[in-house]
């Protein structure tokens, strides 16, 4: 008897099936038997016996039993070495999760469409985030309507997949469906409740109302199996607000907590063949996200204030507008043999800020209190083929070859001109040699007012660049018996920005029993700087330790990033080794995989230097800028760990109980810090250990799922239990000056009733007992990064939801 194992995670939960060559052993509800697309370019392996891990999670079964209604916090909750984190006060990023795979970095994970590339977020995560200095894709830009499934390979991947696939690929396939309509309606609000002894307060006792309706249609096309499918979704989620409480502390944020969001979709996934052995597919994909988020407070005597304007201080307003394109095309065909695919897939993605209830303080009472402030995108273009062909060779060799070219364009939209500007008392713009006594200055504090719009500065220069780049892979998996296959892959690519990198992977499985079988790999990878990385420049001013500054973010081409010795970036290398195992008794099953990634020369932004720095200092006060920072290849990072999945079945009564328990374990080492040849010895300044923390703290050291589900008839219960491992972070006073988060558990509820198979409605509550971060109670006076009475961490901050699900089909 041969046993094929697979992890397969749906209803919330990490569950382990197996089947016995073609006879099924598994109820039609649970059974996976879909070929695995990721990993593996053979088209006889499944996600059974792949050499590496591969999650396959089933959206519908996941949305329907939780109150997740974006990508980023499905995963969150459901795969344990995923980590996503809510923001605020973060620019952008309060509009995008940044979110990472095994603690790496945002843009060190490969997002898939249908096996294609999909594009990134035009977005660099700056202020307040995790995973600051890097880009990375917005998963939320894809409905959960549209999708069917996700496989996550956790494994590196860079010689199948080319860039960013360090830590390892997710693997988004839409819906195929072929008939009939299936809708989703979501409701849920925040029950608020103070944690503590009233130390956080909130303006309403309800807030965080959410509503999300998405509706999918499948219909067939001609009579040959061609098909249609088609999702149009709508998300609705207002602000929850999460303030110190002002009787108790003097917090520099009036109002902290999730930004307000409303989001419209609509994805297509098409296939019509034309001719036999002669297929063409299209994939859609639009959708506009709009936000309103709270920048820090400004208070009355603030020197970004006009008190006469604004006489008790005011609260900027962000408004973002993200619009987010997806077209992919292809021919599937055969030639003597070989399986071909080619294709042509394109992504765009576009922000664009307005600033509201805001000043120019250097214009006075003549500011206007709103400001376009410009905006960023990022464009994609990738044309490529693939073909494979199996070969009886022993047990079997399946070979795969491709190439593509792609192009990218990034662009940094110009702002107006008073939403960037400083001006001095006769309403001209500083220049740099604007004598300092006719700057604007506060009459309360004596110093010189900042420009721009307070809250988030304008975009004061326009920047328009592109690169292409050309790749070309092969990939074998030979069966050398039947217990035993390698796999063998390279993958050379040459960027016109930086150069060529030829990077290989070797991956094996051995079954030792029917029961239990050893897996392992070993690769190099590769990630190119983005062009965001290469090109993004902004001056903006911050609060840090309460106090405002003005800090100017050089681009990596620079005059000044030249001038200071900053060397043109370069790629980030990996070398990554797995080994793990898998074992089936028929209830119970485990999956066990460590875990070892060391990569050179990670892209990061460094600390900012100041007036007083003897290397720039002069330079900076001249330009009026109090700090700078930079983009470099900074650090070389060490990370290890493990991940471990268990999973028991049991029939109790009528009904069925699945438990599983899901971890990770992950530890990270910054092992060293590169340093330009002009700053050598300035190593706590080129990165604080302030901006190590934020690296180190990307993901808990130890995540844990625990998921209990019963099924019964037409009745099922759902409890999660999610364990957090504590976060330390530092503050702006050293490396004794640090708040520490304790571990947390969240628990999430639900009861879903099947009243006919057409109807069913899910009701319960997310983190049911209304638990909250460690409440910094002594560094509220500015020291979070936030500004709030804790920072954005894992568990989230919006306490209690409350929700009710709707499904129905016909």
């Amino acid at each position: 008897m041969k046993i094929i194992y697979t992890s397969v995670l749906f209803l919330g939960t990490v569950s382990m099936f197996y089947s016995q060559n073609t006879n099924d052993t598994i109820s039609k509800e649970s059974r996976i038997d879909e070929i695995s697309v990721t990993g593996s370019r053979n088209k006889k392996r499944t996600v059974t016996n792949t050499p590496v891990p591969v999650d396959v999670i089933d959206i519908k079964q996941v949305s329907q039993s939780t109150g997740q209604i974006e990508v980023n916090q499905l995963l969150q909750f459901s795969a344990p070495s995923f980590n996503s984190n809510k923001q605020s006060g973060s620019d952008g990023a309060d509009a995008v999760d940044p979110a990472t795979l095994r603690g790496l970095g945002p843009d060190q994970t490969l997002l898939l469409l249908n096996g294609k590339r999909y594009h990134q977020s035009s977005l660099i995560n700056l202020f307040g985030t995790k995973g600051r200095g890097n880009t990375g894709s917005d998963m939320n830009t894809i409905p959960i309507g549209a999708i069917k499934r996700i496989e996550v390979l956790r494994d590196g991947a860079s010689a199948q997949y080319g860039s960013d696939a360090i830590a390892g690929v997710i693997n988004v396939i839409l819906n195929d469906r072929n008939h009939g309509f299936e809708g989703n309606a979501f409701y849920g609000m925040n029950l608020f409740k103070s944690p503590g002894d009233k130390d956080v307060v909130s303006e309403r006792k309800i807030d965080g109302t959410t509503f999300n309706f998405n509706g999918n249609l499948g219909t067939k096309i001609g009579n040959k199996g061609g098909f249609g499918n088609f999702t149009v979704e709508f998300v609705n989620k207002e602000r929850t607000i999460r303030n110190a409480n002002p009787e108790k502390y003097s917090s520099p944020r009036e109002k902290f907590g999730d930004a307000k969001s409303q989001n419209i979709y609509f994805f297509g996934n098409v296939e019509l063949p034309l001719s036999d052995g002669l297929k063409f597919y299209s994939r859609q994909g639009f959708s506009h996200r709009k936000t309103n988020a709270y920048a820090w407070t400004r208070s009355a005597d603030a020197d970004g204030n006009i008190p006469e304007v604004y006489p008790n201080g005011f609260n900027p307003m962000q408004n973002t507008s993200i619009t987010d394109f997806t077209f992919d095309n292809g021919l599937k065909f055969k030639v003597a043999d070989w399986d071909v695919d080619f294709y042509n897939a394109f992504g765009s993605n576009r922000f664009t800020y307005d600033i509201d209830n805001t000043i120019n303080a250097t214009l006075g009472i003549q500011s206007p209190r709103g400001f376009n402030a410009g905006g960023h995108s990022l464009l994609q273009n990738t044309t490529g083929f693939n073909a494979s062909k199996p070969f009886k060779v022993l047990e079997g060799l399946n070979v795969a070859f491709g190439s593509e070219f792609r192009y990218e364009q990034f662009e940094i939209i110009k702002g107006e001109e008073a939403s960037y500007a400083m001006y001095d008392i006769n309403g001209n713009i500083v220049t740099p040699n604007t004598p300092q006594g006719l700057l604007v200055t506060n009459p309360i504090s004596g110093d010189v007012r900042p420009g721009g719009s307070q809250g988030f500065p304008g975009y004061s220069q326009a920047v328009d660049k592109n690169r292409n780049n050309f790749a070309a892979y092969v990939d074998t998996e030979l069966d050398i018996t039947k217990k035993w296959m390698i796999s063998v892959a390279g993958r050379f690519e040459n960027y016109s920005d930086f150069g060529s990198t030829l990077n290989g992977k070797f991956a094996t499985r051995y079954a030792f029993t029917p029961q239990f079988a050893f897996r392992g790999s070993v690769s190099t990878g590769f990630r190119a700087p983005s062009l965001a990385q290469k090109y993004y420049s902004l001056q903006f001013t911050n609060f840090q330790g309460g106090n405002l500054v003005t800090i100017q973010l050089a681009s990596n081409d620079s005059d000044l990033a030249k001038t200071v010795g900053i060397p043109q970036l370069k790629q980030e290398t990996s070398l990554n080794g797995s080994a793990g195992f898998t074992f089936n008794t028929g209830k119970f099953t485990a999956t066990v995989d460590g875990y070892y990634i060391k990569v050179k020369d990670r892209i990061v932004l460094t600390g900012n230097f100041s007036q007083d720095d003897d290397a720039i200092g002069g330079i900076l006060a001249e330009n009026h800028i109090d700090q700078a920072q930079f983009f470099t290849n900074a650090i070389d990072t060490r990370t290890k760990g493990v991940d471990v999945i268990l999973s028991y079945n049991e029939n109790i009564g009528s009904g069925r109980l699945t438990a599983t328990l899901a971890g990770n374990y992950n530890e990270m080492e910054i092992t060293k810090v590169n340093t330009s040849d002009k700053l050598q010895g300035k190593e706590e300044v080129y990165l604080s250990p302030r901006e190590r923390a934020f690296i180190l703290a990307s993901a808990p050291k130890t995540k844990i799922n625990l998921n209990l589900n019963y099924k019964i008839d037409k009745f099922n219960a759902n409890l999660q239990l999610v364990r957090f491992d504590k976060v330390k972070l530092i503050g702006y006073g050293g490396a004794d000056d640090y708040q520490l988060y304790g571990a947390k558990v969240t628990t999430d509820i639900s009861f879903g009733y099947e009243f006919s198979k057409n109807f069913n409605l899910t009701i319960g509550s997310k983190n049911l007992f209304n638990r909250y971060p460690t409440l910094q109670t002594a560094a509220v006076d500015g020291n979070t990064e936030s500004g709030g009475i804790f920072d954005p961490v894992q568990m989230g901050f919006a306490g209690r939801q409350a929700f009710a699900r709707l499904n129905f089909k016909f």
